[in-house]
């Protein structure tokens, strides 16, 4: 049996007695409290009991959550060891024979009984909200704790500051190639938005030929730079409409014309 596997095991019995203790001693505070068997539910005093259980199951698992996922065995030395995990799950069991030495000599079976889950709750509180964390702040102001976090953080920093500035240089590089793309399409396309312009503002007789001669400037735009060139050759030709034509809005039948060439799809009618 590996270490860990013993440790699940000590870890889930402990947890099963802690749970039976937090149900004696609640079923007790309402017997306590004049309820009948019949009779027993969540209200007045055993809410609030009940209440802080939650809140300290809360907090067992915010804590153990913690300790397994963040703990580095050079920033916690003695936490990070077999000898305390096992100490650690086993709080509730060790709290348990503390109560069952403590009650020694106690022959009532209720006062006794009261006596060991008692003994388990304090102890695994005392254990899991108490020594724990202190013990865990102690290390990290050890000076090897301290010197190997100051240098775990700064090359974690160095690591997000040298993501980030590679992040930044694609972004420049791929707007400079952008813009250089630009300039090289303005000279080669600007006769093509020129022919387009005019195609924007042919009649209803010449509106299939102007359709089929569209597709083919645009397939050319995309043999030539992709869909950025196609976006780009389209702005140019309404730029050219509008100036030609007035501040109107030109009529946009190219998003319509140039669906399924290359990667180019027609706007949503949504």
């Amino acid at each position: 049996m590996t270490q860990r596997r013993a440790l699940r095991r000590i870890h889930l019995v402990s947890t099963i007695w802690f749970v039976a203790c937090i149900g004696y001693i609640l079923v007790l505070a309402l017997r306590q409290a004049g309820f009948q068997w019949w009779q027993i539910s969540l209200s007045g005093p055993p809410l609030a009991l009940v209440v802080f259980l939650l809140i300290s199951l809360y907090l067992f698992a915010l804590y153990q959550g913690i300790g397994e996922a963040q703990k580095i065995e050079v920033e916690h030395p003695l936490t990070t060891t077999s000898y305390y995990m096992a100490l650690y799950v086993a709080a509730p069991l060790l709290g348990g024979v503390a109560g069952i030495l403590g009650m020694m000599g106690v022959t009532e079976p209720m006062r006794f009984l009261s006596g060991v889950a008692l003994g388990t709750l304090g102890t695994t509180f005392a254990v899991w909200v108490g020594i724990d964390p202190v013990v865990g702040v102690l290390e990290m102001l050890l000076p090897a704790s301290r010197r190997h976090r100051a240098q775990r953080l700064a090359q974690a920093e160095a690591l997000r500051r040298a993501r980030q500035e590679k992040r930044e240089r694609l972004l420049a590089e791929a707007l400079a190639r952008e813009e250089r793309n630009r300039q090289q399409w303005q000279q080669k396309l600007q006769s093509q938005a020129q022919r387009l312009a005019a195609l924007l503002a042919c009649n209803a007789d010449e509106f299939a030929r102007a359709e089929r001669e569209a597709v083919d400037i645009g397939a050319e735009a995309w043999r030539l730079g992709g869909l950025s060139c196609m976006r780009h050759l389209r702005e140019l030709a309404l730029q050219v409409h509008q100036e030609k034509d007035g501040p109107a809005a030109p009529a946009d039948y190219l998003s319509y014309w140039w669906d399924g060439v290359g990667d180019w799809r027609r706007p949503s009618l949504d």
